[in-house]
């Protein structure tokens, strides 16, 4: 019966990892279909953006007691699994907690015990979460953008989460009231602080009965696990992965810094000065995006590292004021494209065109036109993202390729192309004001 157990978990464990990693493979494909950019400068810099922003949270302590609960739960949730090792042990070698030892007894039951309580606040934190998304309803949690599967996803997570602390703590529980009764295979560990005090409601409990609460809990346990773990790629929580790598390649320029395009300057300077003009110079095959093939892969990574938290939006000026505009559901879109693009190469081996665009069909223009780049999005995003990258890159689009501008844009283009300013005034009349006030 044994080894029919290590042979189940051994088939968990290997289907559980060989299905994670191919959807992760498929996502990193996805991020690598958007054009190619050189993110590697300043790896020190990057390295402190990493332990700052993805696992210390520096951004989300402007508000000290929301980061303090994120903090707990995320660091918590994390910590907590590196029980899944000794688990994984046990389940493949047929022991029970196997780094248990005389010698160490002492540390193995404080290392327990810190579990305990990191579990325990897991699980309370978690219900505040949930109570602040579904019965407080917090703005920007009841956002349209939310509608349908974005919210519900986030309350099956925070619920797996609950599901999971518990099963810890009452399989911690079974498992002492089984050392109370002496029972073979449960060495002592003394008490446990949290589940400890569970303990004595199983002291009725037949050993057999114990037996098998403590091994269904062990089981659900680790099976939960595994379904979280190969839920994430499905699911906002990616984050939880991503925020590392989209951390470490965020660009470091100062915020509102543009990338303009080198063909473009050089038309301007050209125009400026025409001798400067080398001969036979083609011009760029495309202006900015208009699907994800056209972003860098940069903007991709972060549409899958969007954690739909809404701080972008509450902060962005054109979304308060009632415009159509909100950052959040410039990143789901993309994300929702890429996933649409992704799902059309495994069906045809290729991208076939599906008459489709990121522009257009999924991002309509009077978001764009709403942006007013003040980089609101950009600042408050705690895991490095930048909406507005994906936004420049749209609208360079919209205006340079589609010739699709307000009336009073173009009139400043065409200003600007005729009198190489945005007034209506030729270049020899620039000065006539500086006569005029002489005269």
């Amino acid at each position: 019966m044994q080894y029919l157990q290590q042979i189940a978990f051994a088939l968990l464990a290997g289907f559980s990892t060989w299905l994670f990693r191919k959807n992760i493979m498929q996502i990193r494909r996805n991020i690598l279909l958007g054009k190619d950019e050189k993110i590697n400068d300043q790896s020190s810099l990057r390295w402190k953006n990493v332990f700052l922003l993805a696992f210390g949270q520096k951004k989300m302590f402007r508000n000290p007691l929301v980061a303090v609960l994120h903090f707990v739960v995320y660091a918590g949730f994390i910590i907590i699994n590196i029980e899944i090792l000794e688990i994984a042990l046990d389940g493949l070698f047929g022991t029970h907690r196997i780094f248990l030892n005389d010698s160490i007894l002492g540390f193995y039951h404080f290392v327990i015990n810190f579990f305990e309580i990191l579990a325990f606040a897991v699980l309370l934190f978690c219900v505040i979460f949930l109570v602040r998304r579904n019965v407080l309803k917090l703005k920007r949690f009841i956002s349209k953008d939310l509608d349908g599967w974005p919210r519900s996803d986030a309350n099956y997570i925070l619920l797996t989460e609950i599901v999971l602390m518990l099963l810890f703590l009452t399989m911690n529980a079974a498992d002492r009231a089984l050392q109370l009764q002496g029972s073979e295979h449960y060495r002592q560990t003394g008490d446990f602080v949290i589940s400890g005090l569970l303990a004595p409601a199983f002291k009725n409990f037949s050993a057999s009965q114990l037996i098998i609460i403590e091994r269904s809990c062990w089981w659900l346990h680790i099976t939960g696990i595994f379904a979280f773990l190969n839920y994430l790629p499905y699911s906002k929580h990616l984050h939880i992965l991503l925020a590392f790598p989209n951390a470490y390649y965020a660009r470091l320029e100062p915020n509102g810094k543009m990338d303009n395009m080198e063909s473009v300057q050089n038309e301007v300077k050209y125009m400026m000065q025409p001798e400067l003009a080398p001969t036979g110079e083609t011009a760029p095959v495309k202006f900015g995006a208009k699907d994800v093939f056209d972003l860098s892969w940069k903007s991709l990574l972060d549409a899958y590292s969007c954690t739909e938290c809404g701080r972008c939006t509450a902060a962005c000026p054109a979304n308060i004021t009632g415009k159509l505009l909100s950052p959040r559901k410039i990143m789901m879109d993309t994300r929702d494209r890429l996933e649409e693009v992704g799902k059309n190469i495994n069906a045809n081996g290729s991208f076939k065109d599906d008459g489709k665009t990121l522009l257009h069909n999924y991002i309509s223009v009077e978001e764009l036109r709403a942006c007013t780049t003040c980089n609101a999005c950009v600042q408050e995003c705690p895991v490095s993202i930048s909406p507005l990258d994906i936004i420049i890159e749209l609208r360079r689009s919209l205006i340079m390729e589609d010739s699709n501008a307000p009336q009073e844009w173009n009139a400043m283009f065409s200003n600007i192309e005729n009198n190489f300013a945005p007034w209506k005034l030729s270049p020899g009349e620039r000065d006539r004001w500086a006569q005029e006030m002489e005269s």
